[in-house]
C-alpha cells in the first residue's frame, strides 16, 4: 500500500493512511476540526501554513519567455560569429549585428510576454466552487481557498477537490482512472467493511464523483495530495492540435528550403574566393531573415489579441489555439437549457395526479431534495431542487419537519432520486422523485388520464418531475431495489422560456456555415415545441431509446438529417459527437453537466459555461460566462481572424523571402562582393519583423469568415513557386539597374537592394492580404497601414541620415528613387494581376473536381470512412487530432 503523508495538524504528524484507517469521529479529532467546520480564524491560519490548494498558477514568467526566444540554434551561431568577428578586429560590425539581434529577441520577448500576461489574466476568471462547512454553516468557496480539517461536501460530477477522509457516503462511487487507470469506479464507504483496503474511506483529489454523494475531511491540498506529485512532478503538457500540427509543418518545411538554399550560398561565395567568416555571416543572416521566426510571435499575438476581445465578451479560452479551432467547426451540437432558454428555471406549479392544483408533491419534491440547504434556503444544488427551495415559502417549516433517514442519490440509468423520511405524523415513507415516464412506470396506480394529462404538459413545452411514495414501515436505509411499487403523488412542472434572440444566433451560425443541433435529455415533446419555435427543423426527431438499436453507419446518415436528439443518456451523447466527427465533420459541443463530460471530451472544441459542474468545465476547452450562442458566433468568427491573419504572414513568407533567397544567390554569382552586409540583412529584416506585427490587427473580408479554413501545404507550395520568382524578377531589374546605369559601387549597390527589398516584401502585404482589389474594396487595419508605411519610410530615409556610415549604407540620387517608384508599382500591379490569375485557376481546378452542392454532404463521407471506423474506438480527442 501507498503511504501518503500529510501535514499534522494537532499532532506534528498524521499518515493518511492511518487517519483513513481511523473512525470518522477519531479522524475528525486528529485534523483538528469539528462537526460543524472551521472558524475563520483557523482557516486563516491553516492557510498561512498549508498556502492555497493548487497545485501550480499560471503566473506570466519572463525568464521562461526570454529562454524560448533565444532557442534558435541560428541565431546564436549568428552571435558566436559575431563575436568571432569581433575577436578578428572587426569590432563595429560585430556590435551592430550584436545590437540587432538584441532589439529582434526584444521585439519577439514583448509581444510573447503580453500574451502570457493575458493567458494569467484569464485563469485567474476560472474557478471551481465547494460546498464548505464553516462556522457550523454550509457556504460556497473556490477550492483553492480550502485547508486541512474544512468539511466538504461531494456530490455526483463533482471533481474532488483535495485529498479527503470521508465522513459519510450514499451509494457514493468514484472514477479513479486519472491515479489509477482503473475503467470501473472505485466504491467508497465512510467505514472499510472487512477485507476491504483503508482507501476505500478516502476520495482522492482529481478523482471525479461518478455516483451519489457525501462528505469528509481535508486531509491533504495541493502539491501534497496524491494527484499533486504526479501532476507536479510530470508537467502540464497539452497534445498539439491540428493548428499547431500545420504551424510546425510549415515552419519546419522553410527551414529546410531555407537551409538547403543557404548552405548553397555560403558554398558559392566561398568558391569565389570571398572571405570565408564574411561569407559564414552573410549565409547566417540569410537564413535569419527567411526562416519563420516571426511566425510563432505572430500567432501568439494574433491568439492573445483574440482571447481578450473574446473575454470582454464574457468567454473564457482556456488554450489559445482553442480559438483557432473553434473557427474550424461545422456543426455544433448544444443542450436546451440555457443555451435556447434563458437557463432560469423557475418552479411554476404543483399538480395532482388529476391535473389539479395540489401543494402536496410541492412539499414531498422538498423532502426528497439533493439541494444543500442552510437557514431554509438552498446554498447549492441542481437547478430544479434550487427552484424548488426558493419557492417553497410557507412550506419550508413543514418540509424541515420531517426527518430524512437516507437517500439514494439520482443518476442517469434510473433518472430519478429517492430518500427513507419520517413524517411528522411517524410515518415512514420512501418519496422518490424523477423522469415522468419512469416515475410512472413504477407506478401501481398510474392511469391513462394521467399519461394524457403530462403529454399535454409536455407539448406546452413545460419541464415536468414526478413525485411518488411508498410506505416502508420503519426501513431506514434507501435502495434502488425499494423504488417500485410506488403511488403517484403528482406533478411538479417546471419553465424555462425559450430565449428571444436564440433564432437569430442559429440563424448568424448558419451563415457562417455552422449547422446547429439540439441535444437533450427532455422529452420529445419538449425538444419539438421549443425548437420548433426558434425554427430548428424538428421533422426528424431521435429519440435515444430508438438510438439504442442503430448500427454506427445507421447513426452516421441519420445524423445527417436529423437536428433534435431527445431522452438522449450520457453514452448516447457522446456516441452522437464520435459519430459526427467519424462523419468528417468538426464538431463543438456545448454542454454544462456531468453528463455532458464524455461528449465534452470527444468534441473537436469542449465549450461549457462557469456555472457548470467541475467535471464539465474540466473537460471543456473554452467556458462561457455568458450563455449565449450569439457569443459562441463571435467566438467563431475571431477563430477564422486569427487563421486568415496567420495565413496572410506565411503567404508573405514565401513570396517576398524565398525570392530574396534566389536573389541572394544569384547576386552571389556575379558579384565580387557580398551583396549586402550580415547586419544590413538583419536590420532589413528587424524592420519587416516590426511591421508585420500589426497584422494580428488586420480587417478580414466577410467571404473569408463565411467558411472554414485548413492548413494546405500543397497551395503553399504553390503559392511560392509562382509568387517567389515574381519577387526575384524585380531584385534582377533593380541589380541591372544599379550596375549599369548607376555605376553603383559597393556600397551603393548594397544600399539600393536593401531600400529595394524592404519596399517590395512590406508593401506587397496589400495585395496578398486579401482576394479582392487592395485598398478599394478591401481596407487594411490602420495600425497595419501605418506600420508597413512606416518601415518602407525608415528604410528610405535611413542612408541619409548619421547611421548610414556605421551601417554599411550611402546616399543615392534623387533618380534612383524616382525609378524604384517605378519598379514597386509595376511590381504590385503584376502582384495583383497574378493573384487574380491564381486563384481563378485554383478555382477552377476545384470546379472541376468539387461534388455537386456547397461542401459534400456527410452522408457521402460517411460511407466512406465507416469500413475504417469500428464501434470500441476509444482513441482521445487529442491523439486524433495529431
Amino acid at each position: 500500500m501507498t503511504v501518503l503523508a500529510v501535514h499534522a495538524l494537532a499532532t506534528p504528524q498524521v499518515e493518511f493512511a492511518s487517519v483513513a484507517a481511523q473512525t470518522a469521529a477519531d479522524a475528525v479529532e486528529a485534523l483538528a476540526t469539528r462537526a460543524t467546520g472551521l472558524t475563520d480564524d483557523e482557516v486563516a491560519a491553516r492557510r498561512n501554513q498549508f498556502g492555497a490548494n493548487a497545485l501550480r498558477s499560471h503566473d506570466a514568467r519572463p525568464g521562461q519567455v526570454l529562454v524560448r526566444q533565444l532557442r534558435n540554434p541560428l541565431l546564436l551561431l549568428l552571435l558566436a560569429a559575431a563575436l568571432v568577428s569581433g575577436g578578428t578586429g572587426n569590432r563595429a560590425d560585430a556590435l551592430i549585428i550584436t545590437v540587432i539581434v538584441a532589439l529582434s529577441v526584444g521585439l519577439g520577448f514583448f509581444n510573447e510576454y503580453r500574451s502570457e500576461q493575458a493567458v494569467e489574466e484569464l485563469h485567474s476568471k476560472i474557478r471551481h466552487d465547494a460546498t464548505v462547512i464553516r462556522n457550523a454553516k454550509a457556504t460556497l468557496i473556490d477550492v483553492a481557498d480550502l485547508v486541512p480539517g474544512d468539511i466538504v461536501a461531494l456530490k455526483l460530477g463533482d471533481i474532488v477537490p483535495a485529498d479527503m477522509r470521508l465522513l459519510n457516503a450514499h451509494e457514493l462511487e468514484c472514477d479513479e482512472a486519472i491515479l489509477t487507470g482503473e475503467s470501473l469506479p472505485a466504491v467508497k464507504t465512510s467505514e472499510p467493511a472487512q477485507g476491504e483496503t483503508a482507501f476505500a474511506s478516502c476520495a482522492l483529489m482529481g478523482t471525479v464523483v461518478s455516483q451519489g454523494s457525501g462528505s469528509g475531511v481535508v486531509v491533504q491540498t495541493g502539491a501534497a495530495t496524491a494527484f499533486g506529485r504526479i501532476a507536479v512532478g510530470l508537467g502540464e503538457r497539452h497534445a498539439q492540435t491540428s493548428f499547431q500540427i500545420g504551424l510546425q509543418q510549415f515552419s519546419m518545411f522553410l527551414v529546410k528550403v531555407a537551409g538547403m538554399l543557404t548552405a548553397a550560398i555560403f558554398v558559392i561565395n566561398v568558391v569565389l574566393h570571398k572571405p570565408v567568416l564574411d561569407a559564414l555571416l552573410f549565409s547566417l543572416a540569410i537564413a535569419i531573415g527567411l526562416t519563420p521566426q516571426l511566425l510563432p510571435a505572430i500567432v501568439t499575438v494574433s491568439l492573445s489579441r483574440g482571447t481578450r476581445r473574446l473575454a470582454a465578451k464574457k468567454v473564457l479560452v482556456k488554450r489559445l489555439v482553442a480559438i483557432e479551432d473553434l473557427g474550424n467547426i461545422t456543426t455544433l451540437f448544444t443542450d436546451k437549457t440555457g443555451t435556447l432558454t434563458e437557463g432560469r428555471v423557475t418552479f411554476e406549479r404543483s399538480l395532482g395526479p388529476d391535473g389539479v392544483d395540489d401543494a402536496r408533491a410541492h412539499l414531498l419534491g422538498l423532502v426528497c431534495n439533493e439541494a444543500t440547504v442552510t437557514d431554509g434556503r438552498a446554498v447549492s444544488g441542481n437547478q430544479l431542487d434550487v427552484a424548488l427551495w426558493d419557492s417553497a415559502g410557507a412550506l419550508t417549516p413543514d418540509a424541515l419537519a420531517w426527518i430524512r433517514q437516507d437517500a439514494a442519490p439520482f443518476d442517469h440509468e434510473r433518472r430519478l432520486s429517492s430518500v427513507i423520511a419520517v413524517a411528522p405524523d411517524g410515518t415512514h415513507l420512501l418519496v422518490a422523485k424523477g423522469e415522468p415516464e419512469g416515475i410512472l412506470d413504477r407506478c401501481l396506480d398510474a392511469t391513462p388520464a394521467s399519461r394524457a394529462f403530462l403529454d399535454q404538459l409536455f407539448d406546452a413545452g413545460s419541464r415536468v418531475i414526478a413525485v411518488a411514495t411508498k410506505s416502508v414501515a420503519t426501513a431506514t436505509t434507501s435502495s434502488p431495489s425499494l423504488e417500485y411499487e410506488l403511488n403517484l403523488e403528482g406533478f411538479l412542472v417546471f419553465v424555462d422560456r425559450p430565449k428571444m434572440d436564440a433564432g437569430t444566433s442559429i440563424r448568424r451560425l448558419a451563415d457562417l456555415g455552422v449547422v446547429t443541433k439540439v441535444i437533450t435529455g427532455d422529452s420529445e415533446r419538449v425538444a419539438r415545441k421549443v425548437c420548433g419555435d426558434l425554427g430548428i427543423d424538428t421533422s426528424s426527431v431521435l429519440v435515444g431509446s430508438r438510438l439504442v438499436s442503430m448500427s454506427d453507419d445507421e447513426l452516421m446518415l441519420a445524423i445527417a438529417t436529423t437536428s433534435v436528439f431527445a431522452r438522449i443518456d450520457p453514452d448516447q451523447k457522446s456516441r452522437i459527437i464520435r459519430m459526427a466527427r467519424h462523419a468528417g465533420e468538426d464538431v463543438a459541443f456545448l454542454g454544462d453537466g456531468v453528463n455532458d463530460a464524455l461528449a465534452l471530451h470527444h468534441a473537436d472544441v469542449g465549450i461549457s459555461v462557469d456555472t457548470a459542474t467541475d467535471v464539465a468545465k474540466d473537460a471543456a476547452d473554452i467556458l462561457l460566462l455568458d450563455k449565449d450562442l450569439g457569443v459562441l458566433a463571435d467566438g467563431i468568427q475571431e477563430g477564422r481572424c486569427i487563421f486568415a491573419n496567420t495565413i496572410k504572414y506565411v503567404l508573405m513568407a514565401t513570396s517576398s523571402n524565398f525570392g530574396n533567397m534566389f536573389s541572394a544567390a544569384g547576386a552571389s554569382i556575379f558579384l565580387s562582393f557580398l551583396p549586402m552586409l550580415p547586419s544590413q540583412i538583419l536590420l532589413n529584416n528587424l524592420l519587416y519583423d516590426v511591421g508585420q506585427m500589426t497584422i494580428p490587427t488586420d480587417n478580414v473580408d466577410n467571404e473569408m469568415l463565411s467558411r472554414p479554413s485548413q492548413w494546405d501545404l500543397h497551395f503553399i507550395r504553390r503559392f511560392m513557386g509562382f509568387f517567389g520568382p515574381m519577387s526575384s524578377i524585380f531584385d534582377f531589374a533593380t541589380f541591372f539597374i544599379l550596375l549599369h546605369f548607376l555605376h553603383a559601387k559597393s556600397h551603393e549597390f548594397r544600399t539600393g537592394w536593401f531600400v529595394e527589398s524592404l519596399a517590395t516584401q512590406t508593401l506587397v502585404i496589400f495585395v496578398i492580404r486579401t482576394h479582392r482589389v487592395p485598398c478599394f474594396r478591401s481596407r487594411p487595419s490602420i495600425p497595419l497601414l501605418v506600420a508597413i508605411i512606416s518601415c518602407v519610410a525608415v528604410g528610405a530615409v535611413l542612408p541619409f541620415t548619421p547611421l548610414a556610415e556605421p551601417l554599411g549604407f550611402t546616399s543615392l540620387p534623387i533618380s534612383f528613387f524616382l525609378v524604384l517608384l517605378g519598379l514597386i508599382g509595376t511590381y504590385l500591379i503584376l502582384a495583383e494581376l497574378g493573384k487574380r490569375w491564381f486563384y481563378a485557376s485554383l478555382d477552377a481546378r476545384a470546379a472541376r473536381v468539387r461534388p455537386v452542392g456547397r461542401r459534400p454532404h456527410i452522408e457521402r463521407r460517411a460511407h466512406k470512412r465507416a469500413a475504417r471506423f469500428t464501434h470500441d474506438d476509444k482513441v482521445s480527442r487529442a491523439d486524433r487530432r495529431t
